[in-house]
């Protein structure tokens, strides 16, 4: 029996949440000897990732990068063929529950009724309006958020989540602990680093506008997913960077990373800052938090809940300066620092892949 993941703009690499936050279910459980599978669109996807089969859905016919709106309309032009291939390939891969990776990208505003498969909902934003009670209305099994910030969210804006079931998202690499000596030497001569998309909501530019020296350099991967919010928005954002960094002395943007190398640099970081400005679960926060790299961020979404004393969490309302001056503070004592370190990898622990399969397995079960 499978369980498959629906996720039009999934491919390896994709520096986005909901896209690694699916192949690490999928490998989850994997691991817990139950089948999966992935669906996307994007024509460049594999037809296997970490032994996991993937599935190019071919009714569906877009290009990448891609915004809201032109998606929205070639699903809509292509939803009765979207759910026949669906239905196909249910019958196929003897797939028992349907996880629709958003109302939107996750193609939830389709969602095909099939008899013996249950359809879940997976609300990692609560998204347009539009998309959302589209999909709602096709009385998904379940709803699963990765947070309570996401149900806190959706009731704000009148939607019923009393009914959500929060399911956290997991780590795709599961470290190995770093020794005290290691984590103190990271602390005195590690870059801090920053990982992100090319999203405004992100912070990144807005982090360096009042940059402030750490007395080391600062490190900054960002990387184009095939989404964006308008047509060309990735492109202004990595502009504005550039040329932010270009003028400001120990600053490096470098290009996005690949998964597999995501867990290595941000454990060997003095510190990882999380600018975004709005964030439903933050995964970069989380697998900084594995390796023992403390995190600093602003007090927005899931970020003070996921962080607790695995870093330090910053008013909103203190800007950007109050990134660098935490990130300073952090830096500076290092029984503090190394009392950070081991809470962030414990923390972390909460979210090993076998224990958050298993609360997936309840939900779509």
């Amino acid at each position: 029996m499978t369980v498959a993941f629906v996720l039009a703009s999934w491919r390896p690499d994709v520096p986005a949440g909901m896209e690694r936050a699916v192949i690490a279910h999928a490998v989850g459980l994997r691991e817990m000897s139950h089948g999966s599978l992935i669906v996307t669109a994007d024509p460049t996807a594999p037809s296997s990732y970490r032994n996991i089969p993937v599935h190019r859905l071919r009714s569906l016919n877009v290009r990448f990068p891609c915004d809201d709106a032109t998606l929205r309309d070639a699903i809509d032009g292509s939803a009765a063929a979207i759910g026949e291939e669906l239905g196909r390939l249910s019958l196929l891969h003897n797939v028992y529950a349907v996880v629709y990776i958003d109302a939107l990208w996750g193609l939830g505003r389709v969602m095909p009724t099939r008899s013996g498969v249950r359809n879940v909902l997976a609300a990692h934003v609560v998204g347009h309006d539009g998309d959302l009670r589209v999909a709602l209305s096709h009385n998904p099994s379940a709803v699963i958020a990765p947070s309570a910030a996401v149900l806190t969210e959706a009731a704000a804006r009148g939607y019923d989540s009393s009914t959500w079931t929060v399911v956290p998202n997991t780590l795709l690499t599961v470290p190995d602990p770093q020794t005290r000596t290691v984590r103190e030497h990271l602390r005195t001569t590690a870059p801090a680093r920053i990982l992100a998309r090319l999203g405004p909501e992100k912070g990144v530019a807005d982090l360096l506008e009042p940059f402030a020296v750490l007395g080391r350099p600062v490190e900054i991967a960002l990387a184009d997913a095939p989404f964006e919010l308008t047509d060309g928005s990735q492109g202004e954002v990595r502009r504005r960077c550039q040329a932010l960094a270009d003028q400001t002395p120990h600053v490096h943007l470098r290009p996005g990373l690949a998964w597999h190398e995501v867990s290595d640099w941000l454990g060997g970081a003095s510190v990882v800052i999380v600018p975004s400005h709005a964030e439903t679960f933050g995964l970069v926060a989380l697998e900084a938090m594995a390796t023992g790299t403390p995190v600093v961020a602003y007090d927005i979404g899931n970020l003070p809940h996921l962080i607790g004393d695995g870093g330090v969490i910053v008013p909103y309302s203190s800007g950007a300066r109050g990134l660098w001056r935490a990130a300073c503070q952090v830096l500076q004592d290092p029984v503090s620092y190394a009392a950070t370190s081991r809470a962030a990898y414990y923390r972390s622990r909460d979210y090993w892949p076998a224990l958050v399969a298993n609360q997936l397995l309840k939900v779509v079960s």
